[in-house]
């Protein structure tokens, strides 16, 4: 390897238009990759976190909490096109409801600012909404936002641009050459980029200029993560310059990043599954130890997170995350190659004083998978007056086969709607099935590997079609 292959990295990014200190942020991760350091974090220089604050347990005076709410902006990540289930525009804009006012189907996008419009109304707070886009999904998502007029505050733009950066071989960490599909040469540096943006987009100095002093950051498939007075409130108090929400981890959590406490300084760190080394893959899976997850819904104080970035130059010093792939993420037959990234968790050990708070399931409900969206479409959450999805029953586990990956088949196989979850524990599809009208699944529900078509109005249960109401 040589210094050659960061010159011609910056230069591509360069002439790509990429902002000079996204550039110099590449290049910092760059060198700490040459040296070999892969932002591995060992279970032997970490602790458990523990003993961490409740949301359940706050008690805010009201006006506390209302007044930091006026000075709170809500940053949604949107930069993901959901191209894992099939997708190839704004991952937000899928449809999540069907229940809206006067039965209008609603996506990712419309339940926030559902969201963000009740909590403006019952507060009085303006509630500046601000997007971060990827270039795949800022017209469509900009379009979208444009049906809302009163969504924009005077001076605040409604989104912001994630920056780009360059896959690099993994045999030499040049910039790959794809020559026949160019745009698979590029790759988003991960959500630790949000920082970067912030800064070199202005978005951070406009947000401190029109009086914002607080942030709450989340990702627009978490529908969960609804603007919260009590919890601004609670972290204006607190004083802390950054706040992570975390939930207690379940068998289902084992392999997702995870807060800890690192050893020789008492930080608190995020530890993703890409960091944790081989060995240490058990006790780091261990729920009982390790209790929190990292939900990925973050509060940033603003003055804080602009001092440290002048500090800094705007680069701010999170861990590598070294992920390998291949240029064509659907043929591992093409060139190996390494993507530089950082999570936005990680700031967590950036700033002294940096805290967590344990949240419940209510404000954790990502869609990741055609699963999860199953979920959330169907009778287990209501969607109530202010656009919140409130869980009527808990929520079962559901599992489908590879036939309900792409959302397009998804779709397909539901041409009715979701059937009646309420009654179920779980629901396991190994096989292709296509569902009828007013379906309802009871317990711990099974249909085989067979395939074949759910009945209107029939019922499913642990042995498969159980009967059919009448």
């Amino acid at each position: 390897m040589s210094r050659d292959g960061l010159d011609h990295a910056r230069t591509k990014m360069s002439d790509a238009g990429v902002h000079p200190t996204a550039i110099d942020v590449f290049s910092r991760f760059y060198d700490l990759l040459e040296a070999g350091q892969t932002g591995t974090i060992p279970e032997s220089t970490v602790s458990p976190l523990t003993d961490v604050p409740r949301h359940a347990d706050l008690d805010v005076d009201p006006e506390v909490a209302r007044d930091a709410l006026a000075s709170t902006a809500i940053i949604k990540l949107n930069g993901g096109l959901g191209t894992s289930m099939g997708m190839d525009r704004a991952k937000s804009l899928l449809t999540v409801r069907e229940d809206g006012p006067d039965g209008r189907s609603l996506s990712f996008l419309d339940v926030i600012v559902g969201q963000v419009r009740a909590a403006r109304r019952a507060t009085g707070a303006p509630l500046p909404l601000v997007v971060m886009n990827s270039f795949s999904t800022q017209d469509d998502t900009l379009e979208a936002l444009g049906r809302f007029p009163d969504l924009r505050v005077d001076g605040l733009p409604l989104d912001f641009l994630q920056n780009r950066e360059p896959k690099l071989t993994a045999d030499g960490l040049e910039p790959v050459e794809w020559p026949s599909n160019p745009a698979l040469e590029w790759c988003p540096p991960g959500h630790g980029d949000l920082y970067t943006a912030m800064h070199a987009s202005g978005v951070l100095r406009a947000l401190l200029d029109a009086g914002y002093r607080y942030a709450s950051v989340s990702n627009s498939d978490n529908l969960g993560a609804a603007p919260d007075a009590t919890m601004a409130g609670w972290f204006a108090s607190s004083g802390a310059p950054f706040a992570a929400e975390v939930a207690r981890r379940t068998p289902a959590d084992r392999k997702g990043g995870h807060l800890v406490v690192r050893t020789d300084d008492g930080r608190l760190v995020l530890r993703e599954s890409a960091q944790t080394p081989s060995e240490d893959a058990d006790a780091a899976g261990d729920i009982e130890k390790h209790r929190y997850f990292n939900t990925n819904n973050l509060w940033l104080d603003l003055e804080a997170l602009s001092t440290e970035l002048n500090r800094t130059g705007g680069v701010l010093e999170l861990p590598l995350i070294r992920n390998d792939k291949t240029v064509d993420p659907s043929d591992p037959s093409s060139t190996k190659v390494v993507q530089i990234e950082s999570a936005m968790g990680a700031a967590v050990e950036v700033f002294d004083g940096a805290v967590a708070i344990e949240i419940d399931r209510s404000r954790f409900l990502p869609v990741k998978t055609t699963s999860d969206l199953l979920l959330l479409r169907s009778d287990v959450y209501a969607l109530d007056e202010d656009y919140r999805l409130v869980a009527q029953v808990d929520a079962p586990l559901i599992t489908l086969s590879s036939a309900y990956k792409l959302v397009h088949d998804f779709d397909e196989r539901f041409p009715d709607g979701a059937p009646s979850l309420r009654e179920a524990r779980a629901l396991t599809v190994d096989g292709d099935w296509a569902f009828g009208a007013g379906v309802r699944v009871r317990g711990e529900a099974i249909l085989g590997a067979e395939g074949g078509v759910v009945p209107d109005r029939s019922v499913v249960g642990p042995d498969g079609l159980a009967s059919r109401d009448a």
